[in-house]
């Protein structure tokens, strides 16, 4: 096992490493840029060093000075979170060179499943179903071309892309036409990368995602389902686990196709294979995450397992430390992402001070933060305060317990989400686990 780790992210994912690394016995180093000098993370790693200005691009994907930090604290391997550099190929090989283990995937497994139009093909020659589209990236003639056949409404969807950015939906020709160019330019803003591809577009699905582990030994297992289908502008605002739309025969082919598709990229360390599930329950791969995610909280409670701490002992060579046998779905948990965001401004990012913060605490409530009562919420990064996440016996009581935590819940001086939360733990669409992916905008915030 490792002496010492480097945690090339900040915020509510590196202090959930730094603790992961404190029951492991590893000395943990954050790295801050000028803005987060007294961020939490930076507080509570046992080491701390800078890596330059606030923007992003000249601290948190700085990867020379990131690893000019990993030497100076001779640290054996780094931890990239989620977001940043997690699923940067680049990163993840350079990392090699210098002697340090990545905590992920292979490089070319993370550019591999990097691009959605390759991850496609990928999926389709292992058996994975996936939505009927182009073959690869495409031009505006081929894609036309190809909506005539799939037939309307399509999805123009960037091929390097993320965070629900470069998607399009259209319903015609015509609108075709006019959203490819500005898929395009959005994508190449985004991504350096203009590529489109498309693909049928389904009407209100539920999104489901399998987590699933690998090691070095060729053991891969999946620890079960989220429905992330909670969403605005296709960014996910809650999770649950399980999701209340899958029945046992559907869980048991999803899980196995999980498996099959993380087997098919010989996948190593912790990831997710997402799905659309349309209204007659047919699945199809949309795309996979080469890390860990922001709600893997929500099956750490209904497992018992730490997914972090497996991800740094994979990442040392050890095997799996569980078999497929082993796991059950025990209860139900919900997951709620708290964000510095005015709700009534059209969810505008609201930096300044917290003056109070108050998390809520007592069974079965995990809050994942990585702020404090004093702190500056700054402009340049990610709006994510925290999640807090509850557990239950079954549904109801972890929607019921989610409401007492948001209830419970204090933060004076910004704007934040949380009031949005309690609100859609009342709705009775969602008390009946009767929603989809366009739900929240199109129910929900017409209601709110």
């Amino acid at each position: 096992m490792y002496q010492k780790l480097l945690i090339a992210n900040r915020g509510e994912i590196a202090v959930r490493v730094i603790r992961a690394c404190r029951e492991l016995g590893i000395r943990s180093v954050a790295v801050y840029s000028e803005a987060d000098r007294e961020s939490l993370h930076v507080r509570l790693a046992d080491e701390a060093q800078p890596i330059g200005p606030a923007p992003a691009a000249q601290s948190y994907l700085n990867v020379p000075a990131i690893l000019q930090a990993a030497a100076r604290s001779r640290v054996e391997a780094i931890h990239p979170g989620y977001g940043f550099l997690s699923e940067n190929a680049h990163f993840a090989a350079v990392c090699k060179t210098w002697g340090l283990d990545f905590v992920g995937p292979e490089p070319d497994t993370i550019e591999r499943m990097g691009s959605k139009t390759a991850a496609r093909q990928r999926m389709q020659q292992a058996g994975v179903p996936i939505i009927p589209g182009t073959p690869g990236p495409c031009g505006l003639e081929e894609a036309l071309a190809a909506a005539e056949q799939i037939g309307y409404p399509v999805l123009v969807k960037a091929a390097a892309g993320g965070g629900g950015r470069g998607i399009r939906v259209a319903r015609s020709a015509e609108e075709l036409t006019k959203v490819f160019t500005a898929a395009g330019r959005e994508a190449s803003a985004s991504f350096a990368n203009a590529e489109l591809y498309l693909e049928r577009y389904l009407e209100a699905p539920r999104h489901v995602e399998f987590q699933v582990l690998a090691d070095r030994h060729g053991n891969v297992l999946h620890l079960f389902e989220r429905d992330s289908s909670i969403q605005r502008r296709r960014q996910k605002v809650l999770e649950e686990a399980p999701s209340p739309l899958l029945t046992p025969e559907l869980r048991a082919q999803m899980a196995a196709a999980a498996v099959e598709a993380a087997r098919a990229v010989h996948y190593v360390g912790a990831g997710t294979i997402e799905f659309l599930v349309d209204a007659r329950g047919r699945f199809y791969f949309i795309e996979m995450n080469t890390r860990i995610q922001v709600e893997h909280p929500a099956t750490e409670w209904i497992t018992g397992f730490d997914l972090v701490k497996e991800q740094i002992r994979i990442a040392a060579g050890e095997p799996v430390s569980i078999t497929q046998a082993d796991l059950a779905i025990r209860g139900w948990s919900v997951e709620c992402r708290i964000n510095a965001e005015n709700p009534d401004e059209r969810f505008t990012p609201t930096p300044g001070t917290v003056t109070r913060w108050r998390p809520p605490s007592g069974p079965w409530v995990r809050v994942d933060e990585g702020t404090y009562s004093g702190d500056t919420i700054t402009p340049y990064y990610d709006s994510l305060l925290c999640k807090v996440v509850t557990w239950g016996r079954d549904r109801p009581e972890a929607v019921a317990r989610m409401a007492r935590a948001l209830a419970e819940f204090e933060v004076e001086g910004i704007h934040t989400t949380i009031g949005m939360h309690r609100r859609l733990m009342a709705h009775p669409d969602f008390l009946a686990g009767d929603y989809h992916t366009s739900w929240l905008e199109q129910v929900f915030m017409g209601q709110a």
